[in-house]
């Protein structure tokens, strides 16, 4: 096999894992061991890195058939912006990323569907199945590891709004509080949030920082507050814990939110059932040309309409 573009950079096993499609991990890793696996007529190991042009020679596998996979729907998404380097699509809510975890595929697998010819399609970062908005995919694998370089070192813009429940303090502007991962007891993987640095757990915690802005106190029971949260880190579920540890929950949020609250305004004449948390702003440098990249995406109907009433609702 011979390298291309997309795929240099990569290391030889996930090259292999991607290209014997059906082949075990364990396989895969084997024939690299006993020297099987050779690049340009050379020894290799597991982490060697392959650039254009290599050779990867291969012995003949015999797989066994592997079972017909779940039909993967072909799925197009709203695109926000198209070049040869990358795709950004509006995600809806409710739309798993990936597959795994009891869900048997998501955006980019539909996507890869959608687009047989495409070489090369991954994920850039991720966006919770819950939440809606702007989500970014590599078409190439320099543009994927020059835009996850920007995000590790915290260069690129990514903007949500979120309605929380009551009135959110103008001064409270920044939540650098540290999280922490773990799986419950239900075999969900949670995360909650380490503000004491006394916690036995607090050296496994994170440092996590979300930079809040009220952008429009609404009224109703108690209050709403519509908030801009940009985050300077990307931990799993950051916003929905750092704002439901400040006492204001995100509406809608299935995990870390208010049930009661949450069934009654999806059992109420909105029939609101989705969490409100929108990826709405990426601010990103363009991985070929250098140029600085600043996409938006509306809010979704539903979420327009729920604001709508809430204003409506003001005495």
């Amino acid at each position: 096999m011979t390298v291309d573009e997309g795929s240099a950079g990569q290391r030889l096993d996930n090259f292999l894992i991607r290209e014997l499609k059906g082949a075990p991990k364990t396989l895969v890793y084997r024939i690299i061991r006993s020297g099987e696996v050779r690049i340009n007529k050379g020894r290799c190991s597991a982490d060697s890195r392959l650039e254009v042009g290599d050779i990867v020679r291969v012995p003949p596998i015999r797989l066994a058939e592997k079972p017909a996979d779940p039909a993967i729907p072909a799925r197009e998404f709203p695109v926000v912006f198209e070049d040869e380097h990358l795709i950004v699509v509006d995600k809806p809510a409710g739309v798993a990323v990936h597959g795994g975890s009891g869900v048997s595929f998501g955006v980019i697998e539909q996507l890869r569907r959608a687009r047989p010819q495409a070489k090369f399609l991954e994920l850039v970062h991720r966006l919770d199945k819950e939440t809606s908005g702007l989500l970014m995919i590599a078409k190439k694998r320099s543009a994927l590891t020059h835009l996850q370089d920007q995000l590790r070192e915290r260069e690129t813009g990514k903007t949500y709004a979120a309605l929380v429940s009551g009135a959110w303090s103008k001064s409270r502007k920044v939540v650098d509080v540290p999280l922490l991962k773990f799986v419950g007891s239900d075999g969900e993987r949670w995360v909650r949030a380490v503000p004491n640095p006394k916690d036995p757990q607090a050296d496994q915690a994170k440092r996590s920082i979300s930079l809040v802005k009220v952008a429009e106190a609404l009224p109703g029971q108690g209050g709403y507050s519509l908030l801009d949260v940009t985050i300077k880190t990307g931990r799993t579920h950051q916003i929905r814990v750092h704002l439901a540890h400040e006492g204001h929950p995100i509406v809608g949020d299935p995990k870390y939110g208010d049930f009661e609250a949450n069934r009654a305004l999806a059992r109420g004449a909105l029939r609101f059932d989705r969490m409100f948390l929108h990826a709405r702003e990426l601010r990103f440098t363009h991985p070929a040309s250098g140029e600085t990249i600043t996409l938006a995406a509306p809010l979704p109907p539903e979420c327009e309409t729920l604001l709508a009433a809430l204003r409506r609702a003001a005495p």
